[in-house]
């Protein structure tokens, strides 16, 4: 048989057949630092005679393109640009500058080079520099890059650190313009979006397999590109977009790691790549997920994020993974209000308006009253100073006690609403995902069924058995939200909503990823976080601080995020970035920042000690 084929190869090449061989990047290390190079020149310089000098045994010779005003600031503050760029430089323009210093490369270049570092080879081919980072935390389920087209494949690189490598360009090659709002701004995206030419996991090793890369990429992610944002990666998602705690609950795929506090805490679902990537990494700027019943929210609470679920409907989900069509939203996490208010704009489009007229009434929900401990001081210190800062009135208000004075001909608000989202959740994906999915795996699979993690076949499972329909479902939620849709978050002409309404997102709450917990159930019941689901509301998460726990993990106290959340009248999402932006401006609220804290920053307590990746 080795006989055999030993001649099947040599009648190959004696025939001439050829092995087609394309160039899908090149991975180079500078002073240390591991660089991705794609696979695309992006421009030639023609008649550089100081290039061979350069090389010096190797395949390519870092440089820095300049224009007129030389090496600025904007150089030193990249991420992606060091000082051994500087060994050679090319003069972009008719006038060299007077600050800089090196062999500078004469010759032609094919297109104009925007500021930055590049590499070039022997041949004069002009490579842009992608810094590799490390995903330490496990927030990404792969890496990509850009075609030069409308596609995406998986990025063909490594580097230390145990984690897929993420490449990411250096932000002085774009320029942000009023067609380019997000130029050269890096997102992940949650892998329930498809991305032209990738396959979408939805959380699932089967699913990932079964089905081919996407022909299309998903509205809200190609919204993001056509304003210029760069997609680095695809962000891991719990099962299904279902709702899933450390660790037990993950088996297809690992949680992501919370960098917040001793490192161990559970990230939230379903967006948890999303939360512990944009918490972890400075390098990347935003992260968009999606929202069906808190898959944002969760995850921007527990790692001190700005986190929006829009009002239903702001954005088509066109090629999404559905879990609940009636109630899935796409929205966004970040660490910064305004560029957080930018990507949103840029996301849903005319769909949002901003305004800046405030209401002047305020509505808080189990608000704590009394200084108890440093997150009640926190909060009721926030309120002051929100209300102060609108001149508004602020009273507590009680949503189930006032739905059952004003519907007494109707269910109590719990009674009503506790199988409501259960049962829109699980009978609306059995029908859309689960059944299809099976179907299609069956066929290929001879009659078997694929792998599920424990929460979401726990969830179909309970759905299949219950006699209760989607449209009974649909019918309470309807009578939810005409009756608050009608009074606590009623809209006003001149301040978009009426009130704001405000809730607790967290308190510095721990939730060990290292506990065992029961087995898997279905969410029932009614609470703040299902206002918006059921009402079709905007609800923002603002970080304002955070609080002190002893750590069962490292034996020291370590803090953990508190935060609050944003109610308002459907269709006020661009009033509540604005008026959060004004808080910003004004003080009230902060940048997050990456690290063990959002407040102070500081090394993961997991990477300390260790070389930057």
């Amino acid at each position: 048989m080795a006989f055999i084929r030993a001649l099947g190869i040599a009648s190959l090449l004696a025939s001439g057949v050829r092995a087609a061989v394309s160039s899908t990047g090149f991975t180079v290390s500078l002073t240390d630092i591991d660089y991705f190079l794609p696979p695309k020149p992006v421009a030639s310089i023609a008649g550089c005679d100081e290039i061979q000098s350069l090389f010096d045994g190797g395949l390519f010779v870092p440089f820095t393109v300049v224009k007129g005003d030389g090496i600025t600031a904007s150089y030193s503050e990249d991420d992606v640009w060091q000082e051994s760029f500087l060994d050679a430089l090319y003069v972009q323009g008719s006038s060299k500058p007077a600050n800089i210093s090196g062999t500078i490369l004469s010759g032609t270049a094919s297109s104009e080079l925007m500021p930055g570092p590049y590499f070039i080879n022997a041949a004069g081919q002009v490579y842009e520099a992608w810094r590799l980072y490390s995903d330490v935390a496990g927030a990404f389920l792969e890496s990509v890059m850009s075609n030069g087209d409308d596609s995406y494949s998986v990025l063909p690189a490594g580097t230390v650190g145990q984690k897929l490598a993420i490449a990411v360009p250096s932000r002085l090659y774009f320029e942000k313009s009023a067609e380019k709002p997000l130029a050269g701004v890096r997102i992940g995206v949650k892998d329930i979006y498809d991305l032209k030419g990738l396959r979408t996991s939805c959380g699932n090793r089967a699913y990932y397999w079964l089905y081919p890369p996407a022909s299309n990429t998903a509205t809200p992610v190609q919204n993001l590109i056509d304003a210029g944002a760069v997609i680095i990666g695809k962000m891991l998602t719990s099962q299904f977009a279902n709702g899933e705690t450390a660790t037990a609950d993950w088996v297809d795929y690992h949680e992501a790691f919370n960098p917040r506090g001793d490192g161990y805490q559970d990230t939230s679902s379903s967006s948890a790549g999303a939360g512990a990537g944009t918490a972890s990494y400075p390098w990347l700027d935003v992260s968009l997920g999606s929202d069906t019943g808190g898959s944002i929210r969760g995850p921007s609470q527990v790692q001190g994020l700005y986190g929006n679920r829009p009002s239903h409907g702001l954005v088509g989900l066109e090629h999404t993974m559905p879990l609940s069509p009636v109630l899935d939203t796409a929205g966004l996490l970040a660490r910064n209000p305004t560029l957080w208010k930018e990507a949103a704009q840029a996301m849903y489009g005319a769909n949002i308006t901003i305004t800046d007229t405030y209401p002047k009434s305020i509505k808080t929900l189990a608000w704590p009253t009394s200084p108890s401990n440093v997150a009640n001081q926190l909060l009721i210190d926030f309120l002051a100073n929100v209300t102060d800062f609108l001149g508004a009135n602020t009273t507590a208000y009680n949503v189930t006690a006032s739905f059952g004075s004003d519907n007494p001909e109707l269910p109590s608000l719990t009674t009503l609403m506790n199988l409501t989202y259960a049962l829109l959740i699980t009978k609306q994906q059995i029908g859309l995902v689960r059944d299809p999915f099976y179907a299609d795996y069956a066929v290929k699979h001879d009659g078997r069924l694929p792998f599920v993690n424990p929460v979401p076949l726990a969830r179909w499972g309970w759905g299949a058995n219950q006699t209760n329909t989607v449209e009974e479902a649909i019918a309470n939620k309807t009578a939810f939200m005409s009756w608050a849709n009608t009074t606590f978050l009623a809209p006003s002409p001149q301040t978009c909503s009426e009130s704001l309404v405000l809730y607790v997102g967290s308190v510095g709450g721990t939730v060990y990823r290292n506990t065992y917990w029961t087995a898997p159930g279905v969410p029932f019941g009614f609470g703040n976080s299902r206002i918006s689901v059921m009402a079709e509301v905007p609800d923002f998460v603002v970080p304002i601080g955070e609080a002190p726990y002893n750590s069962t993990i490292t034996g020291h106290v370590e803090y953990l995020p508190v935060t609050v959340d944003f109610l308002a009248a459907k269709g006020c999402d661009g009033m509540l970035f604005s008026l959060i932006g004004a808080l910003y401006e004004a003080g009230i609220v902060k940048e997050s920042l990456t690290g063990q804290s959002g407040i102070t920053g500081g090394e993961i307590l997991l990477r300390r000690g260790m070389a930057e990746f």
